[in-house]
C-alpha cells in the first residue's frame, strides 16, 4: 500500500510538465526558431523521447551529459531525462576538450548529447578515457534535423518505433543533476541537486519574482547554466508560461525578439543589460511589452541601474543572487527597492534561512564584512564524489557561500566580493566592488574590472581594467584623480588599463582570472 500511496504523492521534475500540460494543453509552451510547441505537444515529445532513451538502455540514477546552446531539444531533453530518473550533467559549451572531458569522467557520464556546431569538441573529448559510449545529436534554434554521420538524431528518437514506455516512479529525492561549478581556483566541483531541491526552489521564484502563467519569457542566456535553467525556465513550464528560446544572447537577436513575441519577462546579467542600453538599435526597438526585468551572476552598478530606470520605466527590476549550489536563488532586491537599497542583493528569499557570519561562525553586526550561510531545502546533498569538500561547505551546520557580505540596520545583504576576488593591498583588504562602483560614476566608463595583480611593493596592485563608451575618451591619470578624490588612498587604483571588452562566460559572467592571466605579466 505504501507505494502505491508514494505513487499517488509523486511529485517530480517531469510530473510538474504533466500537470501543467492537462491545465492547458493548448496554450503555447515553447517558441525557438520556426518550432512552436503547445503544451500538449511538449508533454508528448518529452514522454516520447524519455522511452527513446530508455530503450537505448538510459535508466535511473545514469549520469547522461549534455553539450548544447539553447534550443528547442535542449528543453525536451531536460524534461524527457528527469522521466527516466537520469541525472543531467549540463556543460559549458566554452571549455575546451580537456575541461568537458574532465567533467565526463568525474560525472561517470556514459552518454553525452551535443548540439550542433559542437561535435569536434564533443569527438575530442569523448575520446580522453571517458566513459562515454553514445553520442546523441541535437538541432540547434534553426530547426535543422540533419544528425552527423555516425551520431543518433534527436528527431531519430522522436521518430522510434518503440512501444510506449512505462516511465519509472521518480522520488522528489532522486537526484536530478550535477551541475559543476566554475572551478576558478581548483577543479570544479559536481554539485548534486535532487528533484525536490529544484522544485522547492521554482516556488521559490515564482513567488518572489512575480511570475505567472500570462508571462512571455525569453530565454537568452545559456540553458546549461542553472540560472537561466532553473530560475527562469523550469519555473515558466511550472506556470505555464510561454518561453522564447535563442541561443544568441545579443542585442540584435534580443531586442526584435522583445519586440516580435511581445515579451513581458526578461533575465540578464549586468553585462547584457549594458550591451542592450549601448545598441543603436535599443531607442528603435517597441518595448512596450516588456513589464520584468531580472538581473543577477554580479550587481548591477549604481549609475547603470539609473541609466535602465531612466530608459525604461515601465519595467519592474529584480536583484536575484545566489549560486549553483542552492538551486540557485538565495536573496531577492525588489522592485520597490531598487533605488533606495541600490547595490545591495536584498534579503533571504522564500524557503531560504541566511546568516552573515565571522570566522566563528557568529554573526556579525551590521556594516561588518562576514561570510554568507544559508539552510535551505534547495540546497545540494553534496560534491559529487568528494566527501572532503562537502563537509567542509556544510561545516558548522549551515552551507558556506564562499561569498563576503554586510548586513545593513535593516537586514539588507550587500555582497562585497568573492573570498578570492579581495585583494591584498600593502596589507589593507579592498573589496573590487567597491572601487568598481566609484570608477562607473565617471561618464566615459562603459564596463569596468578591478583585480589585484603581484607588486613587488603592494603584494597586490589595485588595478583597474576598463571599456570607454563609444565615441569617449578619457585617461589614466584622470581615472586615478576622480578615485582618489572619492574613496580611501589604499583603495584607488595603482593602474588602469583600458580595453576593448571584458571577458565573460556565456552567462554573462565576468571572468576576472582571466584578466590576472592577461595582465600577470
Amino acid at each position: 500500500m505504501n507505494e502505491t500511496v508514494d505513487a499517488i504523492r509523486q511529485h517530480s521534475l517531469g510530473d510538474v510538465l504533466r500537470r501543467t500540460a492537462r491545465r492547458m494543453p493548448n496554450k503555447t509552451a515553447i517558441v525557438c526558431g520556426t518550432v512552436a510547441w503547445t503544451y500538449a505537444e511538449f508533454d508528448a515529445i518529452c514522454s516520447r523521447l524519455a522511452g527513446a532513451l530508455m530503450a537505448r538502455g538510459v535508466a535511473t540514477g545514469d549520469r547522461v551529459a549534455i553539450l548544447s546552446r539553447n534550443s528547442h531539444a535542449f528543453a525536451a531533453m531536460r524534461f524527457a531525462l528527469a522521466r527516466t530518473g537520469a541525472v543531467m550533467v549540463p556543460i559549458n559549451f566554452m571549455l575546451n576538450a580537456d575541461e568537458v572531458a574532465y567533467i565526463l569522467r568525474s560525472s561517470g557520464a556514459g552518454m553525452l548529447l551535443v548540439g550542433e556546431g559542437l561535435e569536434a569538441l564533443a569527438a575530442a573529448a569523448v575520446q580522453k578515457q571517458t566513459a562515454v559510449t553514445e553520442c546523441i545529436w541535437l538541432p540547434g534554434e534553426d530547426g535543422g534535423t540533419a544528425a552527423p554521420q555516425g551520431m543518433t538524431g534527436f528527431v531519430d528518437l522522436l521518430d522510434a518505433q518503440i512501444k510506449e514506455a512505462t516511465l519509472p516512479a521518480v522520488d522528489a529525492r532522486t537526484l536530478l543533476q550535477i551541475i559543476y561549478t566554475s572551478g576558478t581556483e581548483s577543479l570544479p566541483k559536481g554539485a548534486m541537486l535532487t528533484h525536490e531541491a529544484v522544485l522547492w526552489e521554482y516556488a521559490t521564484c515564482i513567488i518572489e519574482g512575480s511570475m505567472a502563467a500570462t508571462d512571455i519569457m525569453l530565454h537568452a542566456l545559456p540553458l546549461y547554466h542553472c540560472a537561466q535553467l532553473d530560475v527562469f525556465l523550469g519555473p515558466a513550464i511550472y506556470l505555464g508560461a510561454t518561453s522564447i528560446i535563442t541561443g544568441q544572447p545579443r542585442p540584435d537577436t534580443i531586442l526584435p525578439l522583445i519586440e516580435r513575441h511581445k515579451v513581458n519577462s526578461f533575465f540578464a546579467p549586468p553585462s547584457v543589460w549594458i550591451a542592450l542600453l549601448r545598441s543603436p538599435q535599443f531607442d528603435m526597438t517597441d518595448l512596450s511589452s516588456l513589464e520584468k526585468g531580472y538581473y543577477g551572476a554580479s550587481i548591477m552598478p549604481v549609475e547603470v541601474l539609473r541609466e535602465m530606470q531612466q530608459r525604461m520605466p515601465r519595467v519592474r527590476l529584480w536583484n536575484f543572487y545566489g549560486q549553483t549550489e542552492i538551486a540557485p536563488l538565495a536573496t531577492v532586491l525588489y522592485p520597490e527597492d531598487q533605488l533606495r537599497k541600490a547595490g545591495s542583493a536584498g534579503k533571504p528569499a522564500l524557503n531560504v534561512e541566511t546568516r552573515v557570519v565571522d570566522e566563528n561562525m557568529n554573526d556579525v553586526p551590521p556594516g561588518t564584512i562576514g561570510e554568507i550561510v544559508h539552510r535551505s531545502p534547495q540546497l545540494l546533498t553534496g560534491y559529487y564524489q568528494d566527501p572532503e569538500k562537502t563537509a567542509a561547505a556544510f561545516s558548522g551546520g549551515w552551507f558556506h557561500s564562499g561569498d563576503l557580505a554586510m548586513l545593513d540596520e535593516e537586514g539588507y545583504i550587500t555582497v562585497v566580493d568573492r573570498k578570492k576576488d579581495m585583494i591584498k593591498s600593502g596589507g589593507e583588504n579592498v573589496a573590487s566592488r567597491e572601487v568598481e562602483e566609484v570608477i562607473f560614476r565617471i561618464a566615459a566608463v562603459s564596463e569596468v574590472a578591478v583585480i589585484g595583480l603581484p607588486d613587488p611593493y603592494w603584494v597586490e596592485a589595485v588595478t583597474a581594467v576598463v571599456v570607454l563608451r563609444h565615441g569617449q575618451t578619457t585617461s589614466e591619470e584622470d581615472v586615478i584623480a576622480f578615485c582618489k578624490a572619492n574613496m580611501a588612498h589604499f583603495k584607488v587604483p595603482k593602474r588602469v588599463i583600458f580595453a576593448d571588452a571584458l571577458p565573460k562566460n556565456p552567462s554573462g559572467k565576468l571572468l576576472k582570472r582571466e584578466l590576472r592571466k592577461r595582465y600577470a605579466g
